[in-house]
C-alpha cells in the first residue's frame, strides 16, 4: 500500500508537467546541444570552455544529460575526451543504450565542424533551461497560491528564494588572471588619490577614522558594537549622511526597532542644529524654523532609504537588498541591529537555538556584503560582562550571542564613552567632557586602533576630536552623528536593548 507522499507528490509534478505540454512545448536547444556535445569530442580543450558552468541539468533530453554527464567524468580524471572515450565510458556506466548507441554518439560530430562557438551554444542551453525551471516554478506557486491553508507571505519568500536559487545557479563567475588584477588595482588606487581623498572604500566623514581604515570596504562585514546608550545608532546615522551627502553615495538603511520617521527627526536634529527637545516638541522660534527649513535642504537629496521593518528575516533582508541594489544602486547597507534579525522562517535546525541563530545571521550578512561587493555594516548588542569589570572598554569576547560573528566579521569596532560610566577626566586629570573612543579589535586589513570623537549633546553630534567649534550655536561640521535617546538614561541604568 501505497503512503500519502507517495501519492500526493507524484501527483503534483505530473499536474504541472501535463499542464505545461498541453499549453506549450517547453524551451529547448535540442540542435544546439547535439552541437555542443559534438563539440566537445570534436577537439581536446573544448571541455575546458563550458566544463565550470554547464550543468548536465541544463540538457533537455535525457539521453543528452547522461552523455554530457561521461563527457565531465572524463574531463575531471584528465582523460582524453572524444568519439571513443565517451562510448567507452557510457558503457562503463551502463548508459550506452539509453544515450542512443554507439551509432548516436559518432553521429553527433557531424553536427557542428569546430568548437568556436561552444560556448554562446553553451549560454543558449542554459536560458532555454533557465526558462523551463522558470515554468516550473510558477506551476509550483500557482498550485500552492490555490491552496487555503497556504499563508500567502510565506509562499512569497519561498517563491523569491526559489527565483533567486535560479538566478544563482544559472550565473557564471570567470576566473581574473594576475595581470588583470593588478592593473585594476592600480587603478583603484589612482582613482582613491584623486576622487576620494586617498580613501579605497566609502568614508565615514572622520579624519584618523578613515586614515586607519581607508574607508569602509567593498565586501566586508563590519561590527560596530557597544552597550545600550552609548550611541551606535548616532554614529551610523552620521556615517550615512556623511556617505549619502558628501560622497554622493546610497545608503540602505534597516532599522528593527526604531521607525523611520523616528529616524528621519534625528537626522533632521543634527543637520539643522537644533536640541532633540525643540524638534520633538516643536516649540520652535521663528528664526529657528528658518534655520531648520534651510539646512535640511542638504539632506532632502540625499540617497538614504531606510526600511523599518521589525523582526526582519534573514531571506527578508536578502530580497530587499537585492532589490535595492538593482532599483537603487546601492552602496553600503547599515543594520540597526544584528541581535533583533531572525533566521528564515522554517529552518528548524536553528529552532531554540539563538547562538546558532546568530551564527546563521552573520555568515549570512558577510555572503551577502560578498555577493553585492558592498560593505554592511551591522550594530551588535554587547553582554553584561562589560559591566562586571573595571576597565569596561568592550573586548572581542563581550559580543552577545557571538557565535561566529567575530570569525565572520572584517572589521570590529566599539564604541567607548567614559562619560558614560560617569568618567570625566582622563588619568592625567583632563577634561574628558564628549570624549568617545572608537576602539578597531579586528581588522582583517590593517592594525587595531582607536580613534577618539567627540560627542557634542547638545546636537547630538559625533565630531573629530580636534574640532574646534564645540558647543557652539552655529555647527557647521560636514561629520554628523545623531543623538540617542538612551543618553538620558542613566549610565548604569541596565535598561533594554539599545534601539540607537
Amino acid at each position: 500500500m501505497m503512503n500519502k507522499k507517495q501519492v500526493n507528490t507524484p501527483k503534483t509534478k505530473l499536474s504541472i508537467n501535463n499542464l505545461n505540454k498541453m499549453s506549450k512545448l517547453q524551451p529547448q536547444a535540442r540542435e544546439l546541444e547535439e552541437a555542443v556535445l559534438g563539440a566537445l569530442m570534436l577537439e581536446k580543450h573544448a571541455a575546458e570552455k563550458v566544463a565550470s558552468y554547464l550543468k548536465k541539468e541544463a540538457f533537455y533530453v535525457e539521453s543528452h544529460q547522461v552523455i554530457y554527464e561521461a563527457v565531465l567524468q572524463l574531463f575531471m580524471a584528465g582523460n582524453p575526451i572524444d568519439i571513443l572515450t565517451v562510448t567507452e565510458q557510457l558503457r562503463k556506466n551502463a548508459n550506452l543504450e539509453f544515450a542512443g548507441g554507439a551509432f548516436y554518439i559518432t553521429s553527433l560530430t557531424n553536427r557542428v565542424s569546430s568548437a568556436a562557438n561552444i560556448e554562446y551554444h553553451a549560454h543558449i542551453i542554459i536560458q532555454k533551461s533557465v526558462q523551463r525551471q522558470l515554468i516550473s516554478v510558477a506551476g509550483e506557486i500557482g498550485e500552492k497560491a490555490f491552496e487555503e491553508t497556504s499563508d500567502a507571505f510565506e509562499l512569497l519568500d519561498e517563491s523569491e528564494k526559489q527565483l533567486f536559487e535560479i538566478k544563482n545557479d544559472s550565473m557564471t563567475k570567470n576566473y581574473d588572471s594576475v595581470s588583470d588584477l593588478i592593473a585594476k588595482a592600480i587603478k583603484d588606487i589612482e582613482d582613491s588619490k584623486s576622487d576620494n581623498n586617498g580613501l579605497s572604500g566609502i568614508g565615514s566623514g572622520f579624519t584618523e577614522l578613515d586614515r586607519m581604515t581607508s574607508g569602509w570596504q567593498n565586501s566586508d562585514l563590519i561590527i560596530l558594537a557597544a552597550r545600550p546608550g552609548m550611541g551606535k545608532t548616532a554614529f551610523v546615522l552620521s556615517v550615512a549622511r556623511n556617505a549619502a551627502v558628501t560622497a554622493n553615495k546610497n545608503i540602505a538603511l534597516f532599522s528593527l526597532e526604531m521607525s523611520s520617521l523616528q529616524l528621519v527627526k534625528r537626522l533632521i536634529s543634527s543637520e539643522a542644529e537644533l536640541s532633540s527637545e525643540k524638534i520633538r516638541s516643536g516649540k520652535l522660534a521663528e528664526h529657528e524654523w528658518q534655520q531648520l527649513h534651510t539646512k535640511i535642504s542638504t539632506i532632502e537629496d540625499a540617497g538614504i532609504f531606510i526600511d523599518d521593518t521589525p523582526a526582519l528575516t534573514v531571506l527578508d533582508l536578502k530580497a530587499k537588498a537585492r532589490r535595492l541594489k538593482r532599483q537603487r544602486n546601492i552602496d553600503m547597507i547599515i543594520i540597526d541591529y544584528l541581535q533583533l534579525m531572525r533566521a528564515d522562517e522554517g529552518n528548524k535546525k536553528l529552532a531554540g537555538n539563538r547562538e546558532q541563530e546568530i551564527s546563521y545571521i552573520s555568515r549570512s550578512l558577510k555572503s551577502l556584503a560578498k555577493e553585492l561587493d558592498i560593505p554592511v555594516i551591522a550594530l551588535a548588542q554587547l553582554s553584561r560582562a562589560v559591566e562586571q569589570r573595571q576597565d569596561k572598554r568592550p573586548m572581542l569576547s563581550d559580543l552577545r550571542e557571538s557565535g561566529s560573528i567575530e570569525q565572520d566579521a572584517d572589521l570590529v569596532t566599539f564604541i567607548y564613552r567614559p562619560e558614560y560610566y560617569g568618567i570625566t577626566q582622563d588619568e592625567e586629570g583632563n577634561d574628558n567632557e564628549g570624549l568617545t573612543e572608537i576602539i578597531i579589535r579586528k581588522h582583517r586589513n590593517g592594525s587595531p586602533g582607536t580613534v577618539n570623537l567627540k560627542f557634542v549633546k547638545h546636537y547630538g553630534k559625533f565630531t573629530d576630536w580636534g574640532y574646534s567649534n564645540y558647543g557652539s550655536d552655529t555647527f557647521n561640521d560636514s561629520s554628523v552623528t545623531l543623538s540617542s535617546k538612551m543618553n538620558d538614561m542613566s549610565p548604569f541604568d541596565p535598561g533594554e536593548d539599545d534601539p540607537f
